[in-house]
């Protein structure tokens, strides 16, 4: 081998530095991969005669897309270092903005559009709260959400509104039908979703611009970003995929309950965390708070199938109140377990 061949030859990288490069590039999405496999593993293990069915699958994909519709925008809004938590009471503007359009015109598609705007709206009012105003979106969003609850409440006279007559619209079909009979359509929205969002945040300046605002606002700025103006609109796009998942629960409970999104905030903040978003900005991936969401999906179901575990010859019988315990259990471990793992690789 000449000089010129054995230079070559050292200047490649070999497999492993290649590897070690990819495993430091993906760490946080290889780390909630590997954490989705144990706790399905484990769920197999548990209760065999439920998660080796279709079934259970059906109904994970039926239920999941709900929340995971405002994950995923949630996540460009968490890794600018701002929060929302008022997403829950869009959900229920987006469907008084639905049910009034419908009962004027009588018309599902006006209805729809009509939803998504009303929760483009008051997402962007949220955002004009938080910049122009100045205040923490913690504590503004923690306002509004009783504030937009309220406007619910109040206009709906606190009764909801059957969406029986809807059952066989096209538009009901397409947004949450069974596409060959098993595949619920809101499970296609839900991948929809990702894909966008991912793209806005790896292939735009829109979201280079949500990293770097996350990362040193004051840097932002120095370099032209408009901050303002991206904060406004994550919170307008947040607000959106809120009524649009309010949409999408209501079709496929065929009912407008004014508590709607109850009960999201938890399951919603969780797959964001859990998927490797840091909450100090910056940080996060489309990939990792998709994964979150199905982690977080399937906890509560698993937890019911498999019943019973025996720990040191102590049997605990599980049921759906060991829920909470177990999301904060995962969640603590997965993010510790990711820090350890970033600090790590970064070395």
């Amino acid at each position: 081998m000449t000089h010129n061949q054995t230079e070559t030859a050292a200047s490649k990288p070999s497999w492993r530095n290649r590897i070690g490069k990819l495993v430091r590039h993906y760490g946080l999405q290889i780390g909630i991969t590997c954490v989705l496999l144990v706790i399905w593993g484990l769920f197999v293990l548990g209760a065999p005669q439920t998660f080796l069915q279709p079934n259970i699958y059906a109904a994970y994909m039926s239920t999941i897309p709900f929340f995971a519709v405002i994950a995923l925008p949630l996540t460009l809004i968490v890794i600018a270092g701002e929060m929302d938590l008022s997403f829950p009471s869009i959900m229920g503007v987006g469907m008084v903005a639905f049910t009034a359009v419908w009962s004027l015109t009588d018309s599902v598609g006006l209805a729809f559009i009509a939803s998504l705007l009303a929760g483009a709206l008051v997402g962007f009012l949220n955002g004009v709260i938080v910049v122009r105003l100045g205040i923490p979106s913690l504590v503004a969003t923690v306002g509004t959400q009783f504030f937009w609850r309220g406007v619910v409440l109040v206009l709906t006279n606190a009764g909801g509104v059957s969406l029986v007559p809807l059952k066989q619209t096209p538009l009901r079909q397409a947004l949450v039908g069974r596409v060959g009979g098993y595949l619920p359509a809101q499970m296609i929205w839900a991948i929809v979703v990702a894909v966008l969002v991912w793209v806005f945040l790896n292939r735009h300046r829109f979201g280079a611009h949500v990293y770097l605002i996350g990362d040193n606002v004051e840097s932002a700025r120095l370099m032209g970003v408009n901050v303002d103006r991206t904060r406004m609109i994550n919170f307008a796009i947040l607000g959106m995929a809120a009524a649009f998942g309010g949409v999408l629960s209501s079709l496929e409970q065929s009912y407008f309950w004014v508590s709607l999104g109850d009960g999201y905030l938890l399951k919603t903040m969780a797959s964001v965390f859990l998927g490797g978003t840091s909450v100090f900005g910056g940080v996060g991936t489309v990939y990792g708070t998709f994964i979150g969401c199905l982690i977080i999906g399937a906890i509560e179901a698993g937890i019911v199938a498999v019943g019973k575990v025996e720990i040191f010859g102590l049997v605990l019988r599980l049921s759906g109140f060991w829920t909470q315990l177990i999301y904060g259990l995962i969640i603590v471990i997965s993010v510790s377990l990711q820090n350890i793992l970033s600090r790590r690789l970064s070395r």
